[in-house]
């Protein structure tokens, strides 16, 4: 029987990070492994929560709660129903445990920070698809990631056709 793993989804409830989701279930999860959804949100926001785990991160969510209205005012995070179907799906046919982490700052720093701190074999995100210049000047998260991360990383891509690319 293999060793369940540790799989973190980055996950703003953008397209692209809902397609980064729906790959990792159909391609990546095995039975029994455990799903860390990653949030990060911007330094600035102000939630109730946030003065509790600035520095850490939030203490791991389990997805009952994460269901729960409570958990979307406490972390200022939008409940996203398609995101919530996928992961209670995957929760009951792969039997893989779900939970949440939120964070404050910048995604690039705080996911890698995450691989490292969750002890994770794989990280999965998604790619807005910035053309040249947009990456150059706002920089490449999923760039960042891959350079830097303590784990494997994966990057999907968005639907070209759905993305802009100027």
């Amino acid at each position: 029987m293999a060793k369940s793993r540790r799989v973190g989804i980055a996950m703003d409830f953008s397209p692209t990070s809902k397609l980064a989701l729906r790959w990792t279930v159909d391609n990546l999860i095995d039975h029994g492994d455990l799903i860390i959804l990653i949030n990060v949100q911007p330094p600035k926001s102000d939630h109730t929560r946030k003065e509790l785990f600035e520095d850490t991160g939030s203490p791991l969510v389990p997805l009952e709660e994460l269901k729960e209205i409570n958990f979307t005012k406490q972390y200022g995070i939008a409940r996203d129903s398609e995101v919530l179907d996928i992961l209670d799906t995957v929760s009951k046919t792969k039997e893989a445990k779900v939970v949440a982490k939120v964070y404050w700052g910048d995604p690039r720093e705080k996911l890698c920070a995450a691989a490292e701190d969750l002890k994770l074999d794989s990280l999965v995100i998604g790619s807005r698809g910035l053309g040249s210049i947009k990456r150059l000047l706002l920089g490449s998260v999923s760039n960042y990631v891959v350079t830097n991360a303590s784990c494997a990383v994966t990057v999907v891509k968005g639907n070209l056709s759905s993305n802009s690319r100027h």
